[in-house]
């Protein structure tokens, strides 16, 4: 592909990053390329003035990506890079046209960002800007790479060798596996996105500013989301009040674009983007207004749900809640969460798997159980016999409620009116059964 490498005469910054581009791409030499990198060529394409007005580059550029070097300017200046494609969602006070968005390189931009955290000099942030100023009008794939916020940034010979290395290395590996995402609220420096894509494949286009995200309407969503070539939608929930967050899953919802929180986003791992739907979809009908886990699910196939039996879950995870966890991360499956925010009992895995995790998980869970020595065996059913601490006993001995309750729940003798009272004094033997069909397999 052809990338255009776009600079104002202008801008320090631009003029900094540009000079160890150059040196690097050609040992030297003064001309503007193209210049062979990674199977792609590169050129360097100047303006004479503000980036911000250079509407038309296409044209000018005939290129397939565009990448501008430019100065980041700040109000509060601190060392950062910054990575943003350019656009306006209401009116055009920094160029280009009201209303109007540039075509993002969520993939390059993601790839970019996350070298320019491994190359950032110490004391220099590395983040994504919120979309906020001109060209409005390129079609062709483009974004800001800026170094900020001061002169001394700008013209700093380290900042502009990691931006230059950043882009270089970026261009030579390829922008990799990316899920195109839009976002909506946090600050200019969109914190909480800047976080997920340096956290995952998670790559965003255009984001909009907290302020921005009451103006939004349905088009200028489905703008975002179309000069983007957004799959999925986030919203920074904490930024934004709740009567915005509705209008906003409503158009989302409208588009038909998936919303995912944080947590969803980073836990996707290597899963493709087209089975990962699949796996959701299938949470869904099973449980509506829930989420899924991803977990050690990877790879392709279809995706199939099982219930395991809810009691002998649960015991298995008070007994050894970390034994459970850990073997269970190991296995191909994903975990359903209910609209509640809590794991169920529900599992998908793909289908040649099913019965085979049917079989590990309930193995062990009874492992777990059996380890107990108060737990017995008999024909199909776990038989559970625990001492428990019995308020009604500690009432009857005129133990008052409160701290000494606490610690003969916890197994500690405690003292009242200069009595001794034992845990033993105040227990019960409860007994619990579990029944597994065909228990003797899992033994």
């Amino acid at each position: 592909m052809k990338i255009a490498l776009v600079y104002s005469v202008l801008d320090p910054a631009g003029l900094t990053i540009k000079d160890h581009l150059r040196r690097k791409l050609s040992a030297g030499a003064q001309d503007a390329g193209p210049f062979q990198w990674g199977g792609h060529a590169l050129f360097f394409h100047e303006v004479p003035g503000r980036l911000i007005h250079e509407d038309g580059l296409d044209a000018a550029c005939d290129a397939d990506l565009i990448l501008f070097i430019s100065r980041h300017t700040s109000q509060n200046p601190f060392p950062a890079f910054t990575v943003h494609v350019t656009g306006n969602y209401r009116d055009a006070a920094l160029g280009g046209s009201p209303q109007m968005l540039s075509q993002a390189a969520p993939s390059w931009m993601h790839a970019i960002l996350r070298r320019l955290a491994v190359h950032a000099p110490e004391g220099y942030r590395v983040s994504y800007e919120v979309t906020h100023h001109g060209p409005t009008d390129l079609q062709t794939p483009s974004c800001f790479v800026e170094i900020g916020s001061t002169e001394t940034e700008w013209t700093d010979n380290e900042a502009g060798n990691a931006v230059a290395t950043s882009i270089l290395e970026a261009i030579a590996s390829g922008p990799g596996e990316t899920i195109s995402f839009i976002g909506f609220g946090g600050n200019h420096y969109a914190a909480r996105e800047t976080a997920i894509a340096l956290g995952s494949r998670g790559a965003f286009g255009h984001i909009a500013h907290t302020r921005e995200t009451g103006e939004l309407d349905l088009a200028m969503i489905r703008q975002m989301a179309e000069k983007t070539g957004a799959v999925a939608a986030y919203i920074d929930k904490k930024a934004l009040p709740k009567e915005v967050i509705r209008h906003l899953m409503e158009c989302i919802t409208e588009l038909g674009l998936p919303l995912l929180r944080e947590g969803e986003i980073t836990g996707l791992g290597d899963l493709s983007w087209e089975t990962y739907l699949k796996v959701r979809a299938v949470a869904e009908e099973t449980c509506p207004g829930g989420s899924v886990s991803i977990g050690n699910l990877t790879g392709h196939g279809l995706p199939v749900c099982f219930t395991l039996q809810s009691d002998l879950l649960e015991m298995a995870l008070r007994m050894d809640h970390e034994t459970v966890e850990r073997t269970a991360d190991r296995l191909p499956l994903a975990t359903i969460i209910n609209s509640q925010g809590s794991n169920s009992s529900v599992f998908i895995t793909y289908d040649p798997y099913r019965l085979q995790m049917i079989h590990d998980l309930i193995s062990l869970c009874v492992k777990i159980i059996t380890s107990d020595p108060s737990v017995a065996v008999r024909n199909d059913d776990l038989v559970i016999r625990r001492k428990r601490f019995d308020p009604g006993k500690a009432v009857a001995l005129a133990i008052p409620k409160g701290p000494l309750f606490g610690k003969l729940a916890a197994g500690h003798s405690v003292t009242v009116d200069g009595k001794e009272i034992t845990p033993a004094d105040v227990s019960a033997t409860g007994t619990t059964v579990i029944s597994v069909p065909g228990l003797e397999r899992y033994l």
